[in-house]
């Protein structure tokens, strides 16, 4: 009973803490590092841990994945956020919409 009642408890922080403005944060800051190193990597031809260096101060909870069939890379702020921008031929690096 007391792991369901702690389960329970965290999901509720988790959604409150993912509609705050840290929630908001932390979308804006997976957006923004999707994008920054799906250019990095796609565009300018350099490995993904290297464009981590491109990054803002402070954007040391990102966490880069890349997808290399799909020409894509995700940015994760665990658990509250994650945004994947892929590679287009002709339009370059573009966000998919957030959910």
């Amino acid at each position: 009973m007391a792991l369901v009642l702690v389960l329970v408890l965290g999901g509720a922080g988790l959604l409150a803490l993912r509609g705050s403005r840290y929630g908001t944060r932390a979308r804006l800051a997976s957006a923004y590092g999707a994008h920054i190193a799906c250019s990095c990597h796609f565009i300018a031809g350099r490995p993904l841990p290297d464009c981590r260096h491109d990054f803002e101060p402070g954007m040391g909870l990102v966490t880069l994945s890349l997808d290399a069939e799909r020409h894509s890379v995700t940015a994760r702020v665990i658990p509250l956020a994650s945004t994947t921008a892929t590679f287009h031929h002709g339009q370059g690096c573009v966000l998919e919409s957030w959910r």
